[in-house]
């Protein structure tokens, strides 16, 4: 590898909450660089928020974010001419990085409402402990949790 790899660059805080994960989450959300579409629907997701469960936004936010982060993942990792499917612990940044897709992806997958609907119904089901982003956390860590035996393959 030549050179050394980039630094991280900090984020700055999002105007209206003053948050970098919601920062980070807005750029998640962006597609083909329209970064003001991408607030519009995430602002108007948490205005949403606010009316539908009384509570601050940013706090439904944090915990649909903590039930949606998985916490082990399988990687494939080849031994001897067989792959195996090794139970790994997710790292900080990965995590955060999962649960913002999950989140997205459950929420562009329903039909017919805006993307600022979709995405607050799914923050919502997400605090709550469900809606598909949280299922997809529990099929990650079922596969984890079966593949245990080959744990001792792990670097």
């Amino acid at each position: 590898m030549r050179g050394k790899p980039a630094k991280k660059r900090e984020l700055p805080p999002d105007a209206k909450y003053g948050s970098p994960v919601v920062t980070k989450f807005i750029n998640y959300v962006m597609q083909d660089g329209k970064k003001t579409i991408a607030q519009k629907i995430v602002y108007g997701a948490f205005d949403i928020l606010a009316k539908k469960s009384e509570k601050d936004p940013l706090d439904v936010f944090e915990e649909a974010i903590n039930n949606a982060s998985p916490i082990v993942e399988v990687r494939s990792r080849r031994v001897g001419g067989a792959n195996y499917q090794v139970p790994v612990e997710v790292r900080g940044d990965r995590r955060l990085a999962l649960a913002f897709r999950w989140l997205i992806t459950a929420a562009q997958d329903k039909k017919g409402k805006p993307m600022r609907e979709k995405l607050s119904e799914e923050i919502l089901l997400a605090s709550k402990n469900e809606g598909s982003a949280v299922k997809k956390k529990a099929d990650v860590h079922r596969m984890a949790e079966s593949n245990r035996a080959f744990a001792h393959f792990s670097r």
